[in-house]
């Protein structure tokens, strides 16, 4: 009881801190906010049970200090010390660079999918929404329009690339996180309604993911094969992979829909094949997972049925939810 309390109370400071962070009117007060943030998540994270938690703990905040460190370092320098230099460029660019450190952002990203190889499902759920609010408001505040589109970029290659080759379930999302957040940057450069949107529509596809696979107990690909799952859950898998993927007319390709569409009519004619190119690849090995689950039938093991007993009101609920989403989301498209 202690420890649920003890965590309800960080979970309050976590929600809390991004308030903070987002309604500050000054840098320091934003500052303030993201170490906030940091120090009340750790808890949460940690568990000293578990020596890889432990591990993962260390490296989340060993990366978010440096982060941290970067941007209050920026904006000394920016409002105090070299006032009369013109270094403004250098100081947006270093700036985004710690924000996007503390989102997982590639080109530095190589923290991301360790960390959250080592955390629970609700961890993660919490590390791939709620974490990257702060960090992603405060950088639509200022940033460099250059740089920002060369970093949309290098997410949407690593993200959709470097899931190709994993076997974790938790990396997979990782990488899908990663290339999802090319969306939400530039998602932000255009409106915060439209990231708003995406965000939302995001948050909802994966927590229907992360859902499924805590109520199931899944951590690896292999285990969508052995285990010989109710035909509902297939597709409930099936119609929330290919969301996240962005393929019409699920609910997923509503954001990036109206993204594509703001690109053609600006003519950024490379930017929206390296978008569409990248989906491409992410849909691609999606599909490769669940044509490989619907294919292979093996037994059930007797702690699956016990397990899929206790949760399957949540799972029919999960599957309800997607498959209604595709029908509305289709609607909307006629």
């Amino acid at each position: 009881m202690n420890n649920n309390s003890n965590k309800m109370f960080f979970l309050f400071i976590l929600f809390f801190s991004t308030l903070i962070s987002i309604s500050s009117n000054s840098w320091f007060g934003c500052w303030i906010g993201l170490e906030i943030n940091l120090l009340s998540f750790i808890p949460l994270i940690s568990n000293s049970k578990n020596l890889l938690s432990v591990e993962t703990s260390l490296k989340y905040f060993l990366t978010q200090s440096l982060a941290s460190i970067n941007f209050l370092f920026m904006i000394l320098i920016k409002f105090s010390l070299l006032k009369n230099f013109n270094m403004n460029n250098i100081i947006s660019i270093m700036m985004n660079s710690s924000l996007l450190m503390k989102m997982g952002s590639a080109p530095f990203h190589f923290w991301f999918p360790n960390i959250v190889e080592g955390l629970s499902w609700m961890n993660n759920f919490m590390l791939m929404t709620w974490q990257k609010i702060s960090p992603m408001i405060l950088l639509s505040y200022y940033f460099n329009k250059n740089f920002l589109i060369f970093m949309i970029i290098m997410n949407l290659i690593i993200g959709s690339l470097g899931g190709l080759n994993q076997t974790s379930l938790r990396k997979l999302l990782a990488f899908s996180s990663i290339n999802n957040l090319g969306w939400m940057i530039f998602s932000i450069m255009i409106s915060e309604n439209l990231w708003l949107f995406y965000f939302l529509i995001y948050s909802m596809m994966i927590s229907m993911m992360i859902s499924l696979f805590f109520l199931m107990n899944m951590y690896f690909m292999n285990q969508l094969f052995i285990n010989n799952m109710n035909f509902f859950i297939k597709l409930n898998l099936l119609i929330n992979f290919l969301s996240l993927g962005g393929l019409p007319p699920f609910m997923g390709f509503m954001p990036k829909w109206i993204i594509i569409n703001f690109l053609l009519i600006n003519k950024f004619y490379f930017l929206i094949f390296i978008f569409m190119m990248t989906s491409l690849i992410i849909i691609y090995y999606y599909i490769r997972i669940i044509y490989s689950s619907f294919m292979f039938n093996y037994f059930k093991m007797k702690w699956v049925n016990l397990l899929m007993k206790n949760n399957m009101s949540l799972i029919n609920l999960s599957s309800f939810i997607s498959i209604s989403s595709m029908i509305l989301s289709t609607f909307i498209f006629m």
